[in-house]
């Protein structure tokens, strides 16, 4: 029985590998249409690889993804982070958690895994073909059982018994044509991580600096995430504004990436605990000079920022602050207003929320409900996560449910 794995990332190698190794009986042929494999694992994390989260409770995990957490909580129970975990050390890879909970291998190099996954591919006896696109899948009848026809980017053609798609995240609606040939619903793709331009901001001089904990929060709306923030020269990255942008994707997108954004730099406090605090240092430090004495471990230079920006001169002492630029300091710690006009794509790292409508899978098989036989895993389904590992958890996840569920069918 002939099965074809269509895409050569994370989730169509644990496809294959997972179809090979639960049933030897299988044919299994992994199609990719460039002649690189696995190059999102290559180049994730820096190169080290985010292979998956220090999180083992199935329902939190499946509350880091905006898309897909309900299905994912299920499946997690299949095949979750542990199990990732176990996975690569019975392979001779260790992984480590850093303290932010994302796992790496011990060798800090994401050639390890894809090494790893080479080896398994070449070990269970899966067959690997480069720069073969795939252009339409056509379901077919012969002897009264269904197959599937592949129409090749080259003009060739491939029978399959059972097809796996996992082409990953298109950012383009037609790139999902081939799959809305064949009856499935997709959701409309659009980017999901990525960072926040800010052309007028006044913060631009201040590229690199980054604080531990900022709360940001988008004008009109419920949305807001806390965590680490990066000052960029276009605007504002880091983890708080990435999550952000993951649970925003499709508000972001009906905008047109134009929006107000509010940034609390110091969420541990109050209006009240802030108005306070800042009384008892004005009584204590009255001779000192605002702008140049940084307070709440703010990095000096975003502290004297933050003072321009509630109009405090430069040389102003404590005593002689006046109490209409203490309340724009206050408005400027907790409240900072920027206008976002635009997006930057975090790195190299894309991510796309929308794909393949998740009602018309059998999230416990990753079979289509609409074209039995064809099955699917990874970004091409309607499944996104933040950052942090939950991607690449959701590629093995899905991916080894689709294996798995492909080898059963083949000999039951």
């Amino acid at each position: 029985m002939k099965v074809v794995v269509i895409g050569g990332g994370a989730a169509g190698f644990f496809g294959a590998i997972t179809c090979a190794q639960e049933n030897p009986q299988a044919q299994v042929l992994l199609l990719e249409k460039t002649n690189k494999l696995l190059a999102k694992v290559r180049i994730s994390g820096g190169g080290r690889c985010n292979v998956t989260h220090h999180c083992f409770e199935p329902r939190v995990l499946a509350q880091h993804y905006p898309r897909g957490a309900k299905q994912l909580k299920e499946a997690f129970k299949a095949f979750g982070a542990q199990d990732t975990i176990d996975w690569f050390a019975a392979r001779g890879v260790e992984l480590k958690a850093e303290t932010d909970g994302r796992m790496f291998p011990v060798t800090d190099d994401s050639e390890t895994i894809v090494n790893c996954l080479l080896q398994e591919a070449k070990r269970t006896g899966v067959q690997i073909k480069l720069g073969a696109g795939v252009e339409n899948i056509i379901p077919v009848q012969e002897n009264h059982q269904k197959h599937f026809r592949l129409q090749l980017s080259n003009g060739a053609t491939l029978l399959a018994d059972r097809v796996l798609v996992s082409t990953g995240g298109n950012p383009k609606p037609v790139g999902y044509n081939w799959l809305r040939q064949l009856g499935h619903v997709i959701e409309e793709p659009v980017p999901s991580l990525f960072t926040f331009n800010v052309p007028t901001s006044p913060f631009k001089d201040l590229l690199g600096i980054s604080v531990p904990k900022a709360k940001v929060r988008v004008a009109g709306q419920k949305l807001e995430y806390e965590g680490p923030l990066l000052i960029t020269h276009w605007g504002y990255s880091g983890p708080a504004v990435l999550k952000l942008s993951a649970w925003g994707a499709r508000l972001f997108s009906e905008q047109q990436y134009h929006f107000t954004v509010l940034i609390n730099w110091i969420p541990d406090f109050t209006e009240e605990s802030l108005r306070e605090h800042l009384q008892q240092y004005r009584h204590a430090h009255p001779k000192k000079v605002v702008s140049s004495n940084q307070l709440f471990g703010l990095p000096q230079r975003l502290w004297k920022a933050l003072t321009q920006l509630a109009e405090i001169p430069a040389e102003t002492i404590w005593a002689e602050l006046p109490g209409k630029n203490t309340n724009k300091l206050v408005e400027a710690l907790l409240r900072a207003s920027f206008e976002v006009k635009g997006k930057t794509t975090f790195k190299e790292e894309f991510v796309t929320c929308g794909g393949v409508a998740l009602n018309q899978v059998n999230t416990k098989t990753m079979e289509s409900r609409v074209q039995p036989g064809l099955y699917f895993a990874g970004e091409v389904l309607d499944i996104d996560g933040i950052t942090g590992g939950f991607n690449f958890q959701a590629a093995w996840t899905t991916g080894y449910l689709a294996g798995k569920a492909i080898a059963s069918a083949i000999n039951p």
